[in-house]
């Protein structure tokens, strides 16, 4: 059941679960749709969105999946939604510069981790779980093409739990990105920051934490503080699902030159080369897809149970 006009701003359509939480001052934790929509293929996708969504509930939390649906940004969504995300024909990928459009226009969206993040933020969610961030594409010094989810970092209070940058982009350049719009950037249990599909990218991590109360701590701070934005927590993937580096490095670049073959760019460069890859692995990254997001949903709701914890 979904509560029109529940919480803090009338735009917004709550599920009860998720208005009651956030009245309660309980743990919730917002989950974008991309993932679902133009990450995974059907049923792949609708079965992972579900499992995500009892694996916080087990942990303690509430999830919150953020769409729009006939024009209304939803914040939680019942089964009949998720199946509609995961399988309708018409359904946008929203950024936070596509929100007004398909607003006014009444139609479908899903959200990235850009347009989550903004909605959960209006929902007074600060604890969101995605698969992997967006980031600077590699030759962006030619295009210029860097996702909305960098600059959204840097102004919007919500804490981002992801298996790292996806390792379809440059993620060296993404760094130094974060470091400009001032990000903190914690790596949790491990000294190299992830890439996705892999433990290891190369690069060291910026800020190492261990445990889910070190992550809501900084949090607490950053914001008591009054310095606005988001905070990013990488989650390497566990040991046991990840493709190593090497392996999984010499596939992008096979994806990557099939794309420039067919000329495709901007917002639908992500989702042909996650469907390229998984084409390629023969579906061995669309399990290490699953694997990583399951584990970055345990994280973000002991995250959200801590920072839950600080605030009351």
């Amino acid at each position: 059941m979904t509560t029109p006009h529940a919480g803090p701003h009338p735009m917004l359509t709550l599920t009860d679960e998720v208005a009651q939480a956030l009245r309660d001052g309980a743990p919730v934790v917002a989950l974008e749709s991309t993932i679902i929509s133009h990450g995974m293929p059907y049923p792949d996708n609708v079965t992972m969105a579900t499992e995500v969504e009892d694996i916080i509930r087990a942990a303690g939390a509430v999830p919150a999946t953020i769409a729009v649906l006939d024009g209304r940004p939803r914040i939680g969504l019942g089964a009949e939604d998720l199946e509609l995300l995961a399988s309708h024909g018409d359904v946008a990928k929203v950024s936070v510069r596509d929100l007004p459009y398909v607003v006014a226009r009444g139609a479908h969206g899903a959200t990235t981790v850009a347009a989550t993040m903004r909605l959960a933020a209006l929902a007074g969610i600060r604890t969101f779980v995605t698969g992997g961030l967006g980031g600077v594409h590699r030759g962006a010094q030619q295009s210029f093409d860097e996702s909305a989810d960098l600059t959204e970092l840097g102004t919007t209070d919500v804490a981002v739990v992801s298996a790292g940058v996806k390792s379809i982009l440059d993620i060296g350049l993404t760094l130094e990105r974060l470091e400009t719009l001032g990000v903190p950037v914690l790596v949790h249990g491990s000294d190299e920051f992830p890439s996705f599909y892999s433990r290891s990218s190369g690069h060291e991590a910026p800020m190492r934490v261990d445990t889910a109360a070190d992550i809501a701590a900084v949090m607490d701070a950053k914001w008591r503080l009054g310095i606005a934005g988001g905070v990013v927590v990488a989650n390497p993937i566990p040991a046991e699902d990840e493709i190593p580096a090497d392996e999984i490095g010499v596939i992008i670049e096979r994806a990557l030159a099939d794309m420039d073959a067919q000329g495709i760019h901007g917002k639908d460069a992500t989702p042909y080369l996650l469907g390229r890859i998984v084409e390629i692995t023969g579906g061995a990254s669309l399990t290490a897809n699953i694997a990583l997001v399951h584990h970055n949903a345990r994280l973000g709701a002991a995250i959200a149970q801590e920072y839950a914890a600080l605030r009351h």
